[in-house]
């Protein structure tokens, strides 16, 4: 089984896979081998559809299916070379809206937070519409505070893509930035290097309950905020795609349905 993980991270590494996506798909092929106990290259394609059944079974979400999916299909086309093996179809995924956080609602979460570093954070998050390890990655030599935009570095999918910076935080970046080297992080730990995810993520559960917000709500809710407060300001919805560094537009116009006009400005008949 080693030798199969040591062989599938090569594999992946070859193809410039993320290191996320690697993470995941080894973790398929050891749940996959601890579900049946026996080498993989020895599975049925009905014991592969039964270890997904299993997945569903369990409720999981279909994104987290349709990744195991991915994996089983890497492993079996792409390592194993089994040319009979027909590839698995991807569940449908389920048709959730976004948590959108209003305008107002943002200000409450901001203003809560004492902490200067941690305040930026989640102000440049929700102003720039980055995800969470887009934030914590973010050095200084990236952030352009006179031209107010800033490139994020191998964002999902290993691409970067420029988007905006607000005005009224720049004094706030500078003094954040001030003494730091062009290589150093904009939101360092304390001590040294980069801020973990997990720490954002709680800086952002404590500023949402402070503030008395029950929405479940997550830190990946201040970039769904970002692309529909743009579309409800008139923004085109390809210039909101471009900012959010989606490779598909289908993906930026869910944020349409959360803030169709047109259906907010029926009345309902109650």
């Amino acid at each position: 089984m080693a030798n199969l993980i040591e062989i599938i991270t090569q594999e992946l590494k070859l193809r410039n896979y993320s290191p996320k996506t690697i993470k995941a798909y080894t973790f398929v092929a050891r749940d996959l081998y601890a579900y049946f106990k026996k080498p993989l290259g020895n599975l049925s394609e009905q014991e592969v559809k039964k270890y997904l059944l299993n997945k569903q079974d369990k409720k999981l979400a279909s994104q987290t299916i349709a990744l195991c999916a991915n994996a089983i299909n890497f492993i079996f086309c792409e390592i194993y070379k089994r040319k009979n093996f027909e590839k698995i179809r991807h569940p449908k995924k389920s048709q959730k809206l976004p948590i959108v956080l209003s305008r107002e609602e943002i200000r409450q979460i901001i203003n809560c937070i004492d902490n200067l570093k941690h305040k930026m954070m989640v102000a440049l998050a929700y102003g720039a519409g980055l995800r969470v390890s887009e934030v914590v990655r973010l050095k200084v030599a990236d952030v352009n505070l006179d031209e107010l935009t800033l490139i994020v570095r191998q964002g999902k999918g290993k691409k970067d893509r420029l988007t905006v910076l607000s005005k009224n935080i720049i004094e706030e970046l500078k003094i954040i930035m001030a003494g730091r080297e062009n290589d150093d992080y904009v939101f360092e730990s304390n001590r040294g290097g980069k801020l973990t995810e997990m720490s954002a993520q709680k800086v952002f559960y404590s500023a949402l309950k402070k503030a008395g917000i029950k929405k479940p709500a997550s830190f990946h809710s201040l970039r769904h905020s970002f692309a529909t407060h743009l579309l409800e300001n008139g923004v085109d919805v390809r210039y909101v795609q471009e900012l959010l560094g989606h490779a598909n537009i289908r993906t930026t116009q869910i944020y349409t349905k959360v803030t169709n006009p047109s259906l907010k400005n029926i009345k309902s008949p109650l």
